[in-house]
């Protein structure tokens, strides 16, 4: 006979402080997202901070509202909670473009071989970052590919030179 087990499996995440959806004045905690009332400490003033769950710094902090009493903070709700996620979801999506820009970038060179696509690619280790310098023809074969400095500068003079040189490892 099978016996139910209420246990969860091993591989899903039963932390309430995360699974547990709270609707508080002061703190809301739903849809994977933890806004939190907090006091502002450059001023008299109210902020609200908003922390993607699993992270351990907010996504976004901003002012917020003071109640009517013109010393406590309005009250979250639910059209708030809303509007917050929103913002604090299109922060993180432009800081993630950003960096991807800052570590990935590339340059269209047409060379006596044609036209090719030079790529620097930055790993941000923390104890040993590097870059690597790839090149690919027009149908996106893979002509070369070396590890180089992670300030390596791409420019059209260094892409340029690279495939002049045969593609070697710029010095």
């Amino acid at each position: 006979m099978n016996e139910l087990s209420l246990a969860p499996p091993h591989d899903v995440d039963v932390d309430p402080e995360t699974t547990t959806k709270i609707h508080e004045s002061q703190l809301w905690r739903d849809d994977g997202w933890t806004a939190r009332i907090i006091k502002n400490g450059d001023d008299d003033g109210w902020a609200v901070e908003m922390i993607l769950d699993g992270e351990d710094e907010p996504a976004l902090v901003g002012p917020w509202t003071m109640g009517r009493d013109k010393k406590n903070p309005k009250p979250l709700d639910s059209p708030a909670f809303i509007t917050l996620v929103k913002t604090a979801s299109e922060v993180r999506r432009r800081h993630e473009q950003q960096l991807h820009a800052l570590l990935h970038k590339n340059l269209i060179i047409d060379s006596h071989s044609g036209r090719l696509r030079v790529a620097l690619d930055i790993v941000p280790d923390e104890y040993e970052p590097y870059a690597e310098l790839s090149a690919h023809d027009e149908l996106g074969e893979e002509l070369a590919r070396v590890r180089v400095s992670p300030g390596f500068k791409l420019t059209r003079q260094s892409a340029t030179d690279w495939i002049a040189n045969g593609f070697t490892r710029p010095g």
